[in-house]
């Protein structure tokens, strides 16, 4: 059981990787804590939560993995930081029928904003991902943190946007008929990660794909609100939290085979001002927004590049058009909250 839930992540030579998740005991951070559990290169897994913590990590404690894990309350957020080298943020409240991801901003600026603030002080060289939605905002807001405590690193800090990815590539092998498992398509997708701020390149999917306009354009507007077929299928019950689970522990895996030395690129919404290559991405949108999600080289050290978004058709231009003005707000809204609070 065990290696066939963990081949979608790296069978690369084991290392030692201390990965911490805030907001374990959460929709999302209980399944995403399993399978870091499950990371062959996780020796060390902190879990904290406002409460259910510890409980979390008891029930993981019995499956027999590398991975040492141990769960801690609020007042003991140092100890569960101290050393870690990834720190994974779902925290927060779900999103529930009828609210849109910015509806999610007032509690989980705050939420973001304290939690990034005890990383600066506990784990100041730790890479940050942020998944706590909207990461269009949320990111910024930890970025403003950083910087007011003097760690800020634009090669550490990222929002997790591979749940846009694996969206894409799961409907268009649906929508082409062939089977969704494995690596059939490949789709990359620029831009935020909500709504209409969802770019997906459909045009540079590979294989190539010839897609009827319609079909085209339904597949585009399914990518978007993806997130709302899940709403509204639980009923109220909540949101995407087993597949936005799935996708920020790849991420996490696939950030530590860069820290492993391994070249990896993967999707992530990223400072533009403070990357290799971002000042390029800012020339072709023709836009200068400070961060963007954008195909991301991962190294030793983080971000070592970006990714061009290269040729695209003229629906694709219209969708960025769309976009920008939209993205640009969510970002300005994130800085405005991080320097009023």
């Amino acid at each position: 059981m065990i290696p066939t839930v963990a081949r979608a992540f790296s069978n690369t030579a084991r290392s030692n990787r201390h990965v911490a998740v805030l907001g374990a005991n959460g929709g999302i951070g209980q399944p995403l804590s399993l399978l870091c559990k499950l990371n062959n290169n996780v020796t060390k897994l902190s879990l904290l939560d406002l409460k259910g913590a510890p409980g979390v990590a008891a029930d993981l404690s019995h499956i027999p993995t590398s991975a040492q894990v141990k769960g801690y309350n609020p007042e003991n957020i140092g100890e569960c930081l101290k050393g870690a080298e990834v720190v994974i943020i779902p925290a927060g409240v779900p999103r529930k029928p009828g609210m849109t991801r910015d509806d999610l901003f007032n509690t989980n600026a705050s939420i973001v904003r304290d939690l990034v603030k005890a990383v600066a002080e506990h784990a100041p060289k730790a890479s940050i991902q942020v998944v706590s939605n909207p990461v269009n905002s949320t990111v910024p807001i930890a970025a403003e943190v950083l910087k007011k405590a003097g760690v800020f690193d634009a090669n550490k800090l990222f929002g997790v946007t591979t749940l846009d990815v694996t969206r894409a590539s799961t409907f268009i092998a649906e929508s082409s008929g062939k089977p969704t498992e494995g690596p059939n398509y490949t789709v990359p997708v620029y831009g935020g990660h909500s709504g209409k701020t969802i770019l997906p390149l459909i045009s540079q999917a590979q294989p190539k794909t010839e897609l009827q306009k319609e079909v085209h354009e339904a597949l585009v507007n399914r990518i978007q609100f993806g997130g709302d077929e899940v709403v509204k299928a639980k009923d109220g019950a909540g949101s995407a939290t087993l597949s936005m689970a799935f996708a920020a522990a790849k991420f996490a895996d696939e950030f530590i085979q860069g820290l492993n030395g391994k070249s990896v690129t993967v999707p992530s919404f990223v400072n533009l001002n403070h990357v290799a290559g971002g000042k390029e991405i800012q020339k072709e949108i023709g836009a200068e927004l400070e961060y963007f999600s954008v195909p991301v080289t991962l190294g030793p050290n983080g971000v070592e590049k970006v990714s061009s978004i290269g040729q695209i058709s003229d629906y694709e231009k219209q969708l960025f058009a769309e976009a920008l003005g939209e993205l640009q707000k969510n970002i300005e809204k994130g800085v405005a909250f991080a320097n009023a609070n």
